[in-house]
């Protein structure tokens, strides 16, 4: 059984791996400000981001502030963003969410979780990425489908719900790096670690994976 020392240093054997394979790993999502940014964000759920900045072009050539999201007509929104899924909750959420954000905070961005949880549509994966990448500001990791399934299956964590994966990965995840390990694990869950068929033979993890040796069949 891994103790919490060796998981650590495991992780950080990880964690070089994936920065060298991944140099260039951000957030995916296409913006042109931090309110964009909210807007893509809550239109990524349960949506690819390829998908998301299909659609988005035509709306943020429209859109740029709070202001311009909250006064777009719901049912005008809602054919901007339709073929993101929900797409009548996500665009009540956007007009709302920037309502919000012009009227209690000046058009930006809330600094705070606290602050971004009382936004329609904001819960806390989409939080720690508004936070920072607009604010620098690192209060949480990320944790979507990819966090979930590479951290299982690197054995970083037994959890299955995401406050408790998250808990799990702020306990060995260096705190400047929470934010750029959701990046990284995006792009390798892409590239390698996918959901049906992952290439543990060709991923550069494999020595530090449990579940790439396993279904190798190596030690």
């Amino acid at each position: 059984m891994e103790n919490s020392g060796e998981k650590k240093r495991r992780f950080m054997r990880i964690l070089r791996i994936l920065k060298k394979a991944y140099p260039h790993a951000k957030c995916s999502l296409d913006f042109g400000n931090d309110v964009q940014l909210l807007v893509a964000v809550i239109l990524s759920a349960q949506c690819t981001d390829a998908r998301v900045n299909k659609e988005t072009p035509a709306l943020f050539a429209k859109c740029k502030s709070a202001v311009d999201f909250a006064n777009l007509e719901q049912g005008e929104l809602e054919k901007y963003v339709r073929s993101c899924g929900f797409f009548r909750t996500k665009a009540k959420n956007i007009r709302e969410a920037c309502r919000m954000i012009h009227e209690r905070h000046g058009g930006e961005i809330p600094r705070t979780m606290e602050e971004m949880l009382q936004l329609p549509g904001v819960a806390r994966k989409t939080a720690s990425i508004v936070l920072g990448n607009a604010h620098g500001v690192l209060e949480g990791i990320p944790v979507d489908t990819h966090a979930i399934r590479l951290s299982q299956r690197m054995g970083l964590t037994k959890e299955k719900a995401q406050d408790k994966i998250e808990r799990d990965l702020q306990e060995i995840v260096p705190h400047q790096e929470w934010l750029n390990i959701s990046n990284l694990f995006v792009f390798h869950g892409r590239a390698l670690c996918t959901a049906r068929k992952p290439k543990c033979e060709k991923c550069p993890v494999l020595p530090h994976c449990p579940h790439g040796k396993k279904m190798l069949g190596k030690k």
